[in-house]
């Protein structure tokens, strides 16, 4: 029987994949003691997994978790990623870099960039991305594991591995997995609180606490709550997928690879023993066909299966916990793939569930914060990606003259005129990118300050290039001694299918 105010026992997670499992083993390894938790999952409905890249709170997730990085790795055929490498989005043949790291280094009322904005206007000719360690170690496929955590990094997986490498965790912690299709969901008659599940076969399955992570469709969430859905097609209009496996060919790249094409961008993404491949497009300038073909036409290595097409649009829940439902995963919302952040929105939303979990009932005012959360958090996560299509110089097809010239959220507006105009970017607490990505992503899609901060003019020009030089070779003086991605791979954590 549903709890309103009585206390929580017995929670039941809707559905498998990333975000059931991830839920799984959260609850079940750190909040579990007293808690009877049921995932229910059916053989017959397919992982998504639309991206298997993710970004650098993961680590934290996993430590949490107490898992070991190198099994991990080794289960999931896991390389290492230092960030985005962006192609053809400013312009064609044009790219820039996204890394997880800082850029040179910080004073107390500016930035770095300030600082290489007044060397650029004395004609200094060094570029921006030379002063950060992490897109120098890319540029070079390099990577480490070095002390004191010098790189900052995440990794590119395999989804389904991992959902089945969290499924192992979260049995030994207690997690029973039912097999089954949902076929009806029982709600009680007064307060419309989720009773029970029951399945094809007649299974019933009662629940104080019920987690859909039932995909795109939202069965609980959605289908049986009408939680109602905040459209955001008009500010991201890709709004269909097609994905492909192919065989690994060439280096194994410690990042992702994101390439603009008339009608969205694809990416590459390497594992051990694969590559990821796809390609996000708005349906209203690009057929499904052309998609597939499109795709087809630009990957490297043989196809390991069919291209699939995923259909999506992009936006969010208005509520993603209502009554006695938390949904977590794609049934809260999709911003897109683009900068990776769909396993991270999971991570949080079962952190938030857990630091607000039920455990005398349910109270309105922990259901109210946990909506509040949720909205301030993906609005910044979308106006983040909003600007990788809003700023752009390219006009050479009608997908790209829509981005260059639509209205965008006033947030962002401003975050925009605020830099260009003062070259200032401010980070809110809630945040997922701090100020480094806001500049790199802002420079690199073609925003150029107008002015830099007076503080810079403190220093004379000796200090300056000493200061230049000194950040540039550290940097260069770490990535020399790094191993090849590759070699590194090898030695740490090579995937083995035995």
């Amino acid at each position: 029987m549903a709890a309103d105010n009585n206390t929580i026992r017995n929670v039941i997670i809707a559905g498998g994949g990333t975000a059931g499992w991830m839920t799984a083993a959260a609850l079940s390894s750190l909040i579990g003691k007293n808690l009877n938790i049921t995932l229910i999952e059916s053989d017959d409905i397919p992982v998504v997994g639309v991206g298997e890249a993710t970004i650098p709170p993961l680590l934290t997730f996993h430590r949490l978790l107490k898992i070991d990085e190198q099994e991990f790795m080794r289960a999931t055929q896991a390389t290492f990623k230092l960030g985005i490498n962006f192609e053809n989005w400013r312009e064609r043949e044009h790219q820039y870099f996204h890394s997880f790291g800082t850029t040179g280094k910080d004073c107390w009322a500016a930035t770095f960039h300030n600082f290489w904005l007044k060397a650029r206007d004395e004609s200094y000719t060094e570029a921006f991305e030379n002063y950060c360690l992490e897109i120098q170690a890319a540029r070079q496929n390099r990577f480490a594991r070095v002390q004191n955590n010098l790189l900052n990094y995440a990794y590119h997986l395999d989804a389904s591995l991992y959902a089945g490498f969290l499924r192992k965790h979260a049995e030994k912690h207690g997690v029973v997995r039912q097999e089954g299709m949902i076929d009806k969901v029982e709600q009680d008659l007064h307060s419309g609180d989720i009773n029970a599940l029951q399945l094809k076969d007649g299974t019933r399955i009662e629940g104080d606490l019920f987690v859909d992570c039932t995909g795109f469709r939202g069965l609980l969430i959605e289908q049986t709550l009408h939680a109602g859905y905040e459209d955001w097609s008009h500010w991201l209009p890709c709004d269909r997928a097609v994905a492909a496996q192919t065989e690994l060919k060439g280096e194994l790249t410690p990042y992702t690879r994101s390439i603009a094409h008339d009608s969205g961008w694809r990416w590459r993404i390497p594992l051990q023993t694969r590559v990821g491949n796809g390609l996000v497009y708005c349906s209203k300038t690009m057929s499904d066909e052309q998609a597939r073909q499109t795709l087809l036409d630009s990957v490297d290595g043989e196809l390991i299966n069919e291209p699939r097409v995923i259909p999506f649009r992009a936006g969010r829940r208005r509520k993603t916990w209502l009554k006695n439902c938390v949904a977590i995963g794609l049934s809260s919302g999709f911003i897109e793939p683009l900068e990776s952040t769909s396993i991270h929105l999971i991570q949080r939303a079962i952190i938030r569930l857990m630091q607000l979990f039920p455990t005398d009932g349910i109270k309105q005012p922990d259901v109210n914060e946990f909506n509040r959360q949720s909205e301030s958090e993906t609005s910044y996560i979308r106006d983040f990606i909003i600007l990788h299509y809003k700023v752009t110089n390219r006009t050479d097809s009608e997908f790209w003259r829509y981005c260059k010239n639509m209205d965008v959220p006033d947030s962002l507006a401003r975050k925009i005129d605020l830099f260009r105009e003062c070259g200032r970017v401010f980070r809110e607490d809630v945040d997922l990118f701090l100020e480094n990505s806001w500049v790199q992503v802002m420079m690199g899609q073609g925003i150029t300050p107008e002015q830099y901060h007076p503080i810079v003019d403190m220093m004379s020009e000796q200090e300056q290039r000493a200061f230049f030089e000194g950040i540039r070779s550290s940097v260069n003086n770490v990535v020399e001694q790094l191993p090849t991605h590759e070699q590194f791979l090898k030695s740490y954590c090579a995937y083995s299918a035995t």
